[in-house]
């Protein structure tokens, strides 16, 4: 009997939330259209995955054929797009401090006369390096086209004096270096940062949401209401009131993994089913942690700010872009309080070799944990919505 009364108060509670749902626009747009432009927005934002024509500057100071020849060189770079040439240092250095531009070449006067006579001459190119993702392809590609240039003389020098290819080769490259990225042979950005940002917006997204939609309540002083359909079962409020949003974020995380993993052809070591088993609990323990600091204090305009906060430095702490191991110790271990941390553990060992559950069980472990502490500040929670006008003179 117990039971059957529940259930009815379960479906009394779903009921209320999904005509809640239907009867505002905000929930259609925070709920299914951002994630959607989320997905769109990962999906396409790093175009064919590598950086292209990025612009630089020369400045020629010797106007030469070999002067003019290295620009040449450097322009079919398909990384460069030499935009603009400059006749003095200081514009060009100017015009990179405002990335106008993001590097130039500096040729000197005088740069074909010493490298005709054998002297030792020096090409110098100076990038911006405060986007360290860009000033890393800027860098690595003015090595690679400079090193062309810098054997050039050396070569012609060889070829007048009649040694062979092969002779010239093994006497400037006696030691050949053979680079093989595992993983990402294509260097391509978005296999390793489409999904995780995905998912870093999401979990922004389920904060916001989780925490208006339970807080809207004592906000709007329907709390006491929710509570009465659920005939005062906090457990049997909560889970009817967030189970639609569950659902939906759900089906959001399993088509973003269609999208990067099946459209976009993202390598990946394992079946879809773990990586969306994955991305379920990732969304249910992103809930919990809403739902946990809501119940600490539960004043909306406040832990709006709060979570918004967590959702942004869980983009830093989820050690996509920076490994977490190297950050500060503090830092470090504040990082496990944070969902995303523990799902891109998992992910990374899904899509980089499928090591095993032995690998991952204790982030599967700590997802769940989250559960534990949002349960267990439930009867505070309870105790706000009946208190509710206490609450919303305390913000008044």
């Amino acid at each position: 009997m117990a039971f059957v009364f529940t259930h009815t108060a379960f479906y009394a509670v779903l009921r209320r939330e999904l005509n809640r749902m239907l009867s505002r626009r905000l929930y259609l747009g925070v709920c299914i259209v951002l994630p959607l432009f989320c997905i769109f927005f990962m999906a396409t934002i790093f175009g064919n995955g590598q950086m292209e024509r990025i612009p630089i500057g020369v400045v020629d100071q010797d106007q030469t054929v070999l002067s003019r020849e290295i620009i040449r060189l450097v322009d079919a770079v398909p990384t460069f797009h030499v935009v603009q040439h400059f006749t003095d240092q200081v514009t060009a250095r100017r015009a990179t401090q405002t990335k106008k531009i993001y590097g130039y070449l500096l040729i000197p006067n005088n740069f074909e006369a010493k490298v005709l006579s054998g002297r030792q001459s020096t090409l110098a190119y100076y990038y911006h390096y405060a986007l360290l993702s860009v000033g890393g392809e800027v860098h690595a590609a003015f090595e690679t086209v400079l090193r062309q240039v810098a054997m050039t003389p050396v070569i012609s020098q060889a070829v007048a004096l009649g040694m062979g290819e092969k002779m010239i080769t093994s006497f400037l490259l006696p030691i050949q270096e053979s680079s093989h990225p595992l993983f990402n042979p294509d260097l391509d950005y978005s296999v390793y940062l489409s999904s995780p940002f995905f998912f870093v917006l999401l979990q922004v997204i389920i904060l916001l949401t989780t925490v208006y939609v339970v807080g809207s309540e004592i906000k709007f002083g329907t709390g006491q209401a929710w509570l009465a359909t659920a005939r005062g079962n906090i457990f049997v409020a909560v889970g009817g009131k967030l189970l639609p949003y569950t659902l939906i974020f759900c089906l959001m995380s399993i088509l973003a993994n269609y999208v990067m993993f099946g459209l976009l052809y993202i390598p990946f070591s394992c079946g879809f089913f773990p990586l969306n088993l994955t991305a379920v609990l990732f969304v249910v323990a992103t809930q919990a942690l809403a739902l946990f600091i809501f119940s600490v204090f539960p004043v909306m305009s406040l832990v709006i700010s709060v979570v918004s906060m967590v959702g942004s430095l869980g983009a830093t702490l989820s050690g996509v872009t920076f490994p977490v191991p190297s950050m500060y110790p503090p830092v470090y271990y504040a990082s496990f309080l944070f969902p995303v941390r523990h799902f891109v553990e998992i992910y990374q060992n899904l899509l980089y070799g499928n090591y095993g559950f032995a690998w991952t069980w204790a982030n599967y472990s700590l997802l769940l944990c989250f559960l534990l502490p949002a349960i267990c500040l439930l009867p505070r929670l309870k105790r706000a919505l009946v208190n509710e006008e206490k609450w919303n003179r305390l913000v008044d």
